[in-house]
């Protein structure tokens, strides 16, 4: 039988994940276990929700790579600088 393995997590860590300063995606990531959670986690009812929070992460680590070779710091902008950005391109790119 097959047990599930739990990767303990701390307060702190726990927290950092959680902090829209250090993670632009909360809110796909929220929406893709949201959607888990109604469906039973049957994936592939998901799969928009899993792309849409791939393509946030792939979007943002871009901006972290721009952000370090132009030596600009925090390399991730805050959560107030990713909202300023996203709406003078006039909404998420992703």
């Amino acid at each position: 039988m097959l047990e599930s393995i739990s990767i303990p997590m701390d307060k702190k860590n726990l927290r950092k994940l959680r902090n829209q300063d250090n993670n632009p995606c909360i809110d796909e990531s929220d929406a893709s276990q949201q959607c888990l959670n109604v469906n039973s986690y049957d994936k592939s009812m998901c799969s928009n929700y899993f792309l849409r929070y791939k393509s946030c992460r792939k979007y943002w680590q871009n901006i972290m790579v721009l952000r370090r070779r132009e030596g600009v710091k925090p390399d991730m902008p805050t959560a107030a600088e990713r909202q300023e950005m996203i709406a003078a391109i006039g909404g998420k790119p992703y």
